[in-house]
């Protein structure tokens, strides 16, 4: 029998503490284990979901001349509009289009001695024809913010750590980021998004029914990652797996296009602290640090960066959209 990601049901959180403990042990185990897996019982509202994907749906609809006034090439923040093949992964082209949502703050100015990172917070970039689009987005951020917040404290209490121990990376301005993703169709099968793990801490992703093209590897072999009714696709990304030593594990993944005629739509939310903030490296007991792997290694051989969040951001962030580098941030490249 082919193998699929586990299933975690959320709600056993609030019903007892014997079914809490069994859903902080399970998500222990398939974490160290897959580092991937289905998130059911989350209790997002369905309507918005469906307000989400509707509005989604509408912005890919808009004129590109409408999208395009957004475009990221347009933002030093990489925020807004990249349009189908804007993007790299593992020095690719990706065929999607996406907008990439973030935390609406002030721009940081720059001066002698200020972290380079901080070029990457300020606005986002809203399409002026569909103001939906921002009502919608900033309330999926905040459902998400708060699902993801209770994991991390039910992992720091399945790892033995104190249940708030990282709250305080994630308590003033967190770095969060929605990428809303239309994937075309192709004639052939092609690159999606190329394979990678993700750079931040957590994932929680929204694919529209009945859309495949994630696969996740597993054991040395590809798995497919099909959209399961109601549910989030969860991933974790490298910060954690470095908080643990590599005893979570963050998992090579990869997005094939669709069949010529069709598109799909994707919704990932990801989870990550202030630019600022260093991942705390938790103390783990002696069983759970006998099996600890130590980091991945990068499949583009970048290894992580054990300083500030910020760090990893902003690297990923110049390879990934060597326009907008070459735009705003020339002397950094």
């Amino acid at each position: 029998m082919a193998f699929s990601l586990p299933i975690l049901d959320f709600s056993q959180l609030d019903a007892g503490e014997a079914e809490a403990t069994a859903f902080r042990a399970e998500l222990l185990r398939v974490t160290h284990e897959v580092g991937f897996f289905y998130l059911t019982g989350h209790g997002v509202d369905p309507q918005l979901t469906k307000e989400l994907l509707a509005v989604s749906r509408e912005f890919f609809d808009l004129p590109a001349e409408q999208k395009l006034k957004s475009e990221n090439i347009h933002s030093p923040q990489f925020r807004g509009y990249t349009r189908v093949g804007g993007e790299l992964t593992a020095n690719a082209v990706d065929w999607r289009e996406q907008i990439d949502i973030g935390v609406d703050r002030e721009p940081v100015p720059r001066a002698a001695g200020t972290p380079d990172y901080w070029r990457l917070e300020g606005p986002n970039l809203w399409p002026e024809s569909l103001p939906e689009l921002k009502t919608v987005a900033l309330r999926w951020n905040e459902e998400l913010s708060r699902i993801a917040l209770r994991l991390l404290r039910a992992w720091a209490l399945a790892l033995g750590s104190p249940e708030n121990v990282f709250d305080a990376v994630f308590a003033e301005n967190p770095f969060l980021l929605t990428k809303i993703v239309r994937y075309p169709g192709q004639p052939e099968c092609a690159q999606g998004v190329g394979e990678h793990r993700d750079g931040g801490v957590l994932t929680l992703l929204l694919v529209e029914p009945n859309k495949d093209g994630l696969q996740v590897e597993h054991d040395g072999e590809w798995i497919d990652a099909p959209p399961l009714d109601g549910a989030f696709v969860v991933n974790i990304g490298e910060m954690l797996e470095l908080a643990t030593d590599g005893y979570l594990k963050a998992t090579l993944h990869r997005v094939f296009s669709p069949k010529d005629g069709s598109d799909r739509i994707s919704v990932p939310f990801f989870f990550n602290p202030a630019l600022d903030t260093v991942m705390p490296r938790l103390q783990l007991d002696e069983s759970l640090s006998r099996e600890a792997r130590g980091l991945s290694a990068d499949p583009t051989n970048s290894p992580i960066l054990e300083t500030a969040y910020g760090d990893n951001a902003l690297r990923y962030r110049l390879r990934a959209h060597p326009n907008v580098a070459a735009a705003h941030h020339a002397d950094l490249l």
